[in-house]
């Protein structure tokens, strides 16, 4: 077997409406379809699944956990341009979401925040 490239990720969220505004309002993903309990949205050439489940929130402290030690745990990496990542960080900044200090690798910058649920997600830009 060869995989030839990712088709779509899912992503588990509480309440689809909520994750859906974020996901298209602050993420600037566009719906590509609606089905049953999960939306599908464009991201690049690839699709981003939400799918709503049962699920307890985090409890502020998990919260608080998650995006001040990021590394090394499950996230998504969305790639932006060099001139879009500052663009990305004042957005997130600006539209409340709890974000992570942004990491200088050298080569590429990376920048943590988390959606909603909690779920661990990054911006990443190459140099």
């Amino acid at each position: 077997m060869k995989l030839e490239r990712l088709d779509h990720f899912g992503i588990e969220v509480a309440d689809l409406a909520r994750a859906e505004r974020f996901y298209t309002e602050v993420l600037g993903l566009a719906v590509v379809a609606h089905l049953g309990d999960q939306t599908l949205l464009e991201c690049g050439d690839q699709n981003l699944a939400l799918f709503q489940v049962a699920r307890a929130a985090l409890s502020s402290d998990e919260r608080r956990d998650r995006i001040k030690r990021p590394l090394g745990r499950s996230h998504h990496a969305f790639r932006v341009s060099r001139m879009d990542f500052d663009t990305a960080r004042d957005g997130l900044h600006a539209a409340g979401v709890e974000c992570a200090t942004p990491i200088d690798w050298g080569d590429h910058d990376c920048l943590y925040f988390l959606d909603p649920d909690g779920n661990l997600l990054e911006v990443v830009s190459y140099r």
